[in-house]
């Protein structure tokens, strides 16, 4: 194998001239914002009101789904990471809402024949409370007219002849009872306790006293007590037959009386009722109030002046089990105003912020009385969002709904049949039972629900009926261009926040400072981010620095400083890694060169910030069949996508050097001092280039670092954090010393993506650092070891060492003589490779 130095007097020495062909200029690592500092005041000037940047595909989904009059037609918005992504949401169903009719009240009403089972009426806006109202009014007015109408003359009158006529009728029995008595030998007489008896007559004569009647009894003889007794037993028979006639004329007249009283209680209930239903008009408020007013002449007891025994509440149960807020007078009369439109001007649009069961689709509340008894009634159903937006729009966050227990069943019936029934979700139904199962009521409805792209795709594949509810999909865009529409909106959006919370104005450079930092988020310099959180917040911490420094203006100084001290709050592990790195506890090589070694860059994420870690990544190569094995993915620290890249680095070899003679060697690779898991494919190019210094013997520059995927051709291809990688490397170099010869290598489709802090664009101008742009390996390779790549049939260059090595060792593993057959391919031109492929969009 070639020693570190067979093929360099200096590495580096060869590649002074091409490095600076390919290299960066301190112009092209940073984007500028597209207008001039004196246009983004102009722009700040111009201030409206809060408006949602760059999303008006987003909203016109929305607009079409709301101005379709169809099921299915409801919204599923994705992106929404903020408030003024919501906020521009409801502002757009406010607008579209106002001009749209106002809907109607829905109350429940006491159902008399079946009071399990409450009864939905709809009403028009506002007669909902005025029927609560009015029946209230109804009852009070019955209890004051009843005991009145019951005390007038005419009243008493009728009554009393009632009475007179019973009496007479009663009186006729008892004189009939007492001749027919007489006839019999008897007379009829009543004992102290009331009961009436038979006394015999002697001569016509009752006896005076009761020793006269024992004296007259004595004188009989015994046919004469036979006789005695046999017509005092008639007698006592047709009492009784008397005595039922009696109680037959008493149920007549308690009859007839109640006749009267309900004669008299219909002048004062059925003209309040006929009020009621010509005012309303309502079909289901005139069957309501004819079985309300049914239902008062029945119960006319109740409504006497004082308490009425046996009618203390609903099913007669004794006062002192309830308490008075719980069991109100006349309870069964009461309107439930479930939906209450009174005071509401168009459609209503409700933000349900805390999507549980009980606030999305209502409930049936339960009180416990004295004896702990849990009791319920119609008066105590609630709505919920879910019902108060019937003809109107619901948003709620689904991601939060979807985990709460019932709500996407219920949600998904309730749409998907119109008609929501309301009920209290119980997971032991066995222990909690309401009693109550009101009538399901009609609600249309428009639902828009926030959720993340994910939860997206996870319903539309795997929810049969989710296509088919949520046929609108309106997808908030993270960036768009950055136009100068854009950075103009990003000015007025600043003035604005300025404006509203009382800070300092911003001037141009520090509005300019801000659009750059909204393309650094968006992750390429031609675009910037449509979320405007992260740029309020940027703005109202410069805020804060300029009135530290008692200054009249945010400057683009007050920016930067506001940039970094957020750094600074977040950034202690990426500190200590520097430090463990300056002490070589981490050993990164800075200097030299080494065969199989190379820096290779990776991106942690500490929450809420994230930044570039350079690691070693080192490459051994020896005779076998294992190819190539990844120390990663043995101890089960690497992720399926760092695995492909692996397998990527076998499909080019074999493509490459592979096309003469089986490859037949066995390598390593390995991210050393790596103990947490690793994924990605953005160190593929790192870890070939490891491989191909291994299998060549030269050695690769350890002042530069490598980031790229590969592809099986050779084609670096972009990556995801390019600018955290690269600032890493820098802060590390500057930690253990700036040489001028430092930089790092990245895809050259990353350039694009390039917002680089000022202090490394100034070190780059200085040429204290260097960032070199590649396309394929084979520039890389020459960056790296400053030994041409060439060709495999081109002697000294990298692909002829590693081709010439591979066919070593391929011979060197097939099987000696002795009767077996040796095979050797007929060397073959390897193919042309095509062109490379258009690089992707970076992972974000």
């Amino acid at each position: 194998m070639p020693s570190e130095t067979d093929h360099s007097p200096d590495p580096g020495a060869n590649l002074q001239t091409a490095a600076a062909a390919h290299e960066l200029s301190a112009a092209e690592l940073r984007g500028l914002a597209p207008l001039a500092p004196a246009e983004l005041e102009k722009a700040a000037a111009n201030v409206t009101d809060e408006q949602l940047l760059g999303q008006d595909r987003a909203l016109d989904a929305i607009r079409l789904a709301i101005g379709i009059q169809a099921p299915g037609y409801n919204v599923f918005a994705t992106g929404v990471r903020g408030s003024a992504e919501r906020e521009a949401i409801l502002r757009l169903l406010r607008d579209k809402a106002a001009s749209m009719p106002t809907p109607g009240d829905w109350v429940y009403v006491n159902n008399f024949q079946r009071p399990e089972a409450p009864i939905a009426v709809y009403l028009k806006p506002g007669q909902g409370r005025d029927l609560r109202d009015r029946m209230t009014d109804l009852v009070n007015y019955v209890r004051e007219q009843l005991p009145k109408a019951f005390r007038q003359e005419d009243f008493d009158q009728e009554r009393n002849a009632l009475r007179d006529k019973y009496n007479k009728i009663a009186q006729d029995l008892f004189n009939r009872l007492e001749a027919r008595a007489r006839e019999k030998g008897f007379a009829i007489n009543a004992a102290p306790n009331g009961q009436l008896i038979f006394i015999p007559l002697f001569d016509g004569k009752m006896p005076e006293n009761p020793e006269m009647l024992q004296r007259e009894m004595s004188r009989l003889t015994d046919e004469q007590r036979a006789d005695l007794a046999k017509r005092q037993g008639e007698l006592q028979e047709e009492f009784l037959g008397v005595v039922r006639r009696q109680q037959e004329i008493m149920q007549e007249l308690v009859k007839d009386i109640r006749g009267i009283e309900r004669a008299f209680a219909s002048r004062v209930i059925t003209p309040a009722i006929e009020g009621l239903s010509r005012h309303f008009d309502n079909p289901a408020v005139t069957d309501y109030l004819r079985q309300v007013a049914e239902h008062m002449l029945k119960h006319l007891d109740r409504f006497r002046e004082g308490p009425a025994e046996g009618h203390p509440g609903p099913d007669n149960a004794p006062p002192m089990m309830m308490s008075e807020q719980a069991m109100p007078l006349f309870p069964e009369y009461q309107v439930n105003l479930l939906v209450d439109n009174s005071e509401r001007k168009g459609a209503p649009v409700i933000d349900e912020s805390a999507p549980t069961y009980r606030n999305l689709f209502g409930t049936i509340e339960r009180w416990v009385d004295p004896m702990g008894r849990a009791m319920t009634n119609f008066t105590r159903i609630i709505a919920g969002s879910f019902q108060r937006a019937h003809h109107g729009f619901l948003v709620i966050d689904l991601e939060d709904a979807i985990v709460e227990p019932g709500v996407w069943k219920t949600l998904k019936r309730s749409l998907r049949t119109g008609f929501m029934t309301i009920e209290t979700f119980e997971p032991f139904q066995f222990f909690f039972s309401s009693g109550l199962k009101p009538e399901p009521i009609e609600i249309r409805n428009k639902v828009i629900v926030l959720g993340t792209r994910y939860l997206y795709n996870l319903l539309y594949f795997y929810d049969t009926d989710f296509p088919e509810l949520f046929k609108v999909k309106s997808e908030i865009r993270p960036v768009i261009d950055a136009e100068d529409d854009a950075v103009r909106h990003y000015a007025a959006r600043v003035a604005w926040l300025a404006r509203k919370e009382q800070l300092p104005p911003f001037d141009g450079a520090a509005l300019a400072r801000i659009v750059e930092y909204g393309m650094r988020l968006a992750g390429e310099r031609g675009r910037v981010l449509t979320q405007m959180e992260p740029i309020d917040d940027l703005a109202r911490e410069a805020a804060y620095f300029a009135r530290a420094a008692g200054a009249a203006e945010v400057t683009a100084q007050q920016v930067e400083q506001a940039l970094r001290e957020r750094i600074l709050r977040l950034n202690y592990v990426e500190e200590e890694l520097r430090r463990l790195i300056a002490e070589r506890v981490i050993i990164v090589d800075l200097k030299g060169s080494k065969v199989g070694q190379i820096n290779g860059l990776a991106v942690i994420d500490v929450g809420g910030y994230a930044f570039g870690r350079p690691s070693r990544v080192t490459a051994t190569v020896a005779l076998g069949q294992a190819g190539i094995i990844n120390i990663e993915r043995e101890a089960r620290l690497s992720g399926s996508t760092h695995d492909k890249g692996i397998m990527i680095l076998s499909g080019f070899l074999r493509y490459r050097f592979g096309q003469e003679f089986p490859l037949a060697m066995s390598a390593s690779i390995c991210f050393e001092q790596s103990y947490s898991g690793i994924d990605g494919d953005s160190a593929s190019s790192t870890e070939l280039y490891a491989l191909l210094s291994a299998l060549s013997g030269v050695p690769i520059r350890q002042d530069l670092a490598v980031t790229g995927s590969v592809d099986q051709y050779g084609t670096v291809q972009a990556i995801g954090g390019a600018n955290e990688k690269i600032e890493s490397f820098y802060h590390v170099c500057k930690v253990m010393g700036l040489t001028g010869t430092q930089g790092v290598l990245l895809p050259r489709s990353n350039v694009n993506n390039l917002m680089l802090q000022p202090e490394l664009v100034d070190a780059v101008r200085q040429g204290q650092f260097h960032i070199y742009p590649i396309d394929n390996i084979d520039m890389g390779i020459e960056l790296l070891t400053g030994v041409k790549a060439g060709t495999i049939k081109e002697p000294g260059t990298i692909n002829y060492l590693v081709h010439q090595r591979l066919k070593r060792m391929s011979e060197q593993t097939r099987p000696g003589a002795g009767g077996e057959m040796r095979v050797i391919a007929e060397p073959a031109a390897p193919p042309k490779p095509p062109a490379p492929p258009e690089p992707p969009t970076p992972p974000r």
